[in-house]
C-alpha cells in the first residue's frame, strides 16, 4: 500500500525560469524561485515541493532561501517521502556501486549529486566513516543519515569534516567533530601499502580517494626510478611508488606532520630505506633543485587548488604555467612528469593548455600518456560538468 504525501512546503518558480528544472538539472537558483514571504520564511534545510508557473511538478528539493542554489533535487518524484527509509535507500544504493567497483572498504561511499545526496560526502575507511554535509539540509538530515549509516554498515566510528567553505554559503559554521565512537584513527589499504588516516587531525577528510587510479599509473612507470613526490602530503604517490619496485623516493611538503606520518607509513611497510623527506614549500624547494642540477625519472606534481574562487583564476593559471615549468626542468629525458589540478574553477581544457606551456618555457617536449580526472568512486553528474574538479595530466618528456 503506497505511504500518504508529506505534508512538504510548496515552492514555485518564476515564470519561464523552469527550462533548466524541466532539462533535469538538479539545482534550481534563487532567481528562479518566487520569493514570496511565505517562502523566504521557509527554514533553511527544509525538504519542499516545488512546482514551475504552469504546474509541472520537479520533484522534491531540500531548500534554502538564504542560498544562491536555493533548491537542490532529491528526488524527481514529488510523492516521495523523506525519512529514513529514503536515506537509507539512497546511501544503500551507493554502497552497492561502491562494493561493485572495489574489493575492499576503502572509498567515496557518497559523492554529492553524483549519488543523489546533494551536498553530501561520505569517506569510507573500513569501520571509519568521514562525513562532510556542505549544505543546510544535509546539516538536517544528518542524525537520519548516521542511523542509516548504522543500519548499513554500523560503522566504528563517524567523524563530521564540516570545514568546506561552500558552508558559509549555506550559512553554516565550520565544525569538526566526532559524532559516533570514542576513537577515530583508521587505515587505507592501496597499491600494496596500508596507510594510517586521522579524518580529526588530517587535511580534508584524511585521505584523497580520488587520486587512486593516478596513483596507482604512477607507481606503475615508477620501477626502477627515482621519483619525487611534491606537494606530498602523507606520500600516497611516493609511497606506492615505492611499494611497485621504485630505486628511490623523496617525499616533499611543507607540513612536518605530513612527512612524519609518511615516514611511519614507509617504516611499518618496510619501505623506509628507499624514502626520504625533504620539508619546505613545493615551488621554491623545486626551484632550488633545479639549480642544483638535481633529476628525477618521475616528477609527481599534486599541489592544493590555486583558484579558490573566480576571481583567482588568473593567479591560478600562472601559479600552474609555474609549476610545469619547475618541475619539468628536474625530470631526466625520457622521464615521466605526473601534475593535477583540484581547482574546478579551472577548465580542463585551460589547464592542458597551461600546462603544455609551462613545457615549453622549460624547452622540454612532450607526449601525453593519459588525461584523467577523478575515479569511478567520485561519479560525475552528466548535469554538472562544473563539478568535474580534477585534472591530470601524465606525460614523457624528451
Amino acid at each position: 500500500m503506497p505511504r500518504p504525501m508529506q505534508d512538504l512546503p510548496l515552492i514555485r518558480l518564476l515564470p519561464g525560469r523552469d527550462r533548466r528544472a524541466k532539462a533535469g538539472h538538479p539545482w534550481i537558483f534563487s532567481n528562479e524561485v518566487a520569493m514570496t514571504p511565505a517562502t523566504r520564511a521557509i527554514p533553511p534545510g527544509a525538504a519542499v515541493r516545488v512546482e514551475g508557473d504552469d504546474g509541472f511538478r520537479h520533484g522534491v528539493h531540500h531548500f534554502n532561501p538564504h542560498s544562491l542554489i536555493a533548491a537542490r533535487r532529491l528526488s524527481r518524484d514529488p510523492a516521495a517521502v523523506i525519512d529514513d527509509a529514503f536515506w537509507q535507500a539512497r546511501i544503500a544504493e551507493a554502497l552497492a556501486l561502491r562494493t561493485r567497483l572495489f574489493p575492499t572498504p576503502h572509498y567515496r561511499l557518497a559523492h554529492a549529486e553524483a549519488d543523489g545526496l546533494p551536498g553530501l560526502i561520505l569517506d569510507r575507511y573500513g569501520d571509519l566513516v568521514a562525513l562532510q554535509a556542505n549544505t543546510a539540509g544535509m546539516e538536517a538530515a544528518t542524525p537520519a543519515i548516521l542511523r542509516a549509516l548504522d543500519a548499513l554498515i554500523a560503522p566504528r566510528a563517524v567523524v563530521a569534516r564540516n570545514e568546506a567553505s561552500v558552508r558559509a554559503l549555506e550559512g553554516l559554521p565550520e565544525v569538526t567533530a566526532l559524532l559516533r565512537g570514542e576513537e577515530a584513527t583508521g587505515s587505507v589499504e592501496e597499491g600494496g601499502v596500508t596507510f594510517t588516516v586521522d579524518p580529526l587531525g588530517g587535511q580534508k577528510t584524511g585521505w584523497f580517494f580520488d587520486q587512486r587510479e593516478n596513483r596507482a599509473r604512477v607507481a606503475h612507470l615508477s620501477r626502477g626510478e627515482t621519483v619525487l613526490d611534491a606537494f606530498c602530503h602523507t606520500g600516497g604517490f611516493g609511497l606506492q611508488a615505492a611499494a611497485a619496485g621504485a630505486a628511490s623516493v623523496t617525499l616533499l611538503d611543507r607540513s612536518e606532520h605530513a612527512l612524519a606520518t609518511a615516514m611511519e607509513t614507509a617504516r611499518r611497510n618496510g619501505l623506509e630505506e628507499r624514502t626520504e623527506t625533504v620539508r619546505g614549500e613545493a615551488m621554491e624547494t623545486l626551484e632550488r633543485m633545479g639549480q642544483q642540477g638535481t633529476r628525477f625519472g618521475v616528477v609527481v606534481v599534486d599541489p592544493p587548488a590555486f583558484a579558490k574562487s573566480r576571481k583567482d583564476i588568473p593567479q591560478a593559471i600562472r601559479a600552474y604555467s609555474r609549476l610545469a615549468r619547475l618541475a619539468a626542468g628536474l625530470v631526466v629525458p625520457g622521464g615521466i612528469l605526473f601534475i593535477a589540478s583540484c581547482s574546478h574553477h579551472v577548465p580542463a581544457g585551460e589547464f592542458t593548455d597551461t600546462v603544455i606551456a609551462g613545457l615549453q618555457r622549460a624547452r622540454r617536449d612532450a607526449r601525453i600518456l593519459a588525461i584523467s580526472g577523478a575515479g569511478p568512486d567520485h561519479p560525475i553528474h552528466p548535469m554538472l560538468p562544473e563539478s568535474v574538479y580534477l585534472k591530470a595530466l601524465t606525460l614523457q618528456l624528451s
